[in-house]
């Protein structure tokens, strides 16, 4: 595998950078020019975000970067097809790309190891990825996770299956959180204006078509492959979530042999946003458990691995 090399902002891009926080650094990882966040020092952790229309990296990860950068080396890219990463026409968003994406940027950043982050969308990649390369991963968190099979809900149907319109935007936030609070007026009027950047919805309109059933169970890992997972993991849900429903982490419990189920009550989607300060004394408690028992993943490969 080639390895991705770093970009070379010119002055524009470095202007952009300061005009707006959605934009950090770049990277080229999966042959696409990565927009990537990397604050702090310390063990590395790889946040993965969710699907949501106008969604980025910084969007998602926002309230909790500068507390876990304190003690980590917090890393957050937008995934293909999403937030400030290179758009290609004619690309093909699906599992494999996002995985290859996440290995590459690892890669790019002469990572060997890291502790990996995944909400929703992001908890099926970050899944997949530990699944396919077991040994880049040290700990996994897995957020009201897609990654096993489960029937379409409403909300997720309508959020996947989103066109540019404020007013549609401000209902779909409201599927987001438990205290509709949170989910404002100038929130959506964000999410809205991200959403249709030059190229967003061409790519985000590609990812799930209808029948979206189909995309949930593309975005499945095969339960075997689950069940063999070697990582200590942490699944988070809340409670009221009612865009992924809660039996997919309690199938997940099931599965993984080494996993621990966190509820977070009066909360909807947006773990990290609803529940930023227990969240991320949540997430640096579980983490900070292998720092001090330097505890190393086994080398040996995982089923899915061999068969690369």
């Amino acid at each position: 595998m080639e390895k991705a090399v770093s970009t070379t902002w010119n002055g524009g891009a470095q202007a952009a950078a300061q005009a707006n926080p959605e934009i950090h650094k770049r990277i080229n990882a999966a042959g696409l020019d990565t927009n990537y966040h990397d604050h702090g020092d310390g063990p590395p952790v790889l946040f993965v975000h969710g699907s949501g229309p106008g969604v980025s990296a910084y969007a998602n990860w926002r309230p909790v970067m500068p507390a876990l950068a304190r003690s980590r080396r917090v890393l957050a890219p937008d995934m293909a097809g999403f937030g400030y990463t290179e758009r290609k026409p004619g690309t093909k968003y699906e599992l494999d790309l996002w995985v290859r994406q996440l290995i590459e940027f690892l890669d790019a950043l002469s990572i060997e190891r890291t502790d990996l982050v995944g909400n929703s969308f992001g908890g099926a990649v970050a899944l997949a990825t530990a699944i396919r390369h077991p040994s880049r991963v040290r700990r996994l968190v897995l957020m009201g996770s897609v990654g096993v099979k489960f029937e379409l809900t409403p909300a997720l149907d309508e959020i996947w299956g989103y066109r540019p319109d404020v007013q549609v935007m401000r209902r779909i936030m409201d599927y987001f959180a438990y205290d509709r609070r949170l989910a404002s007026d100038e929130l959506a009027r964000i999410r809205y204006e991200a959403s249709i950047r030059p190229g967003a919805q061409e790519s985000y309109a590609s990812m799930f078509p209808a029948p979206r059933q189909q995309w949930i169970d593309a975005l499945a890992s095969p339960e075997e492959a689950i069940a063999a997972l070697p990582h200590e993991t942490l699944l988070v849900h809340g409670r009221d979530d009612r865009v992924i429903p809660m039996a997919t982490s309690l199938k997940l419990l099931s599965l993984i042999p080494r996993s621990q189920l966190h509820v977070f009550s009066r909360c909807g989607h947006w773990t990290q946003i609803e529940q930023t300060a227990r969240f991320v004394e949540l997430v640096e408690s579980f983490l900070s458990e292998a720092d001090a028992e330097g505890v190393v993943v086994a080398g040996s490969a995982h089923p899915m691995e061999k068969a690369q």
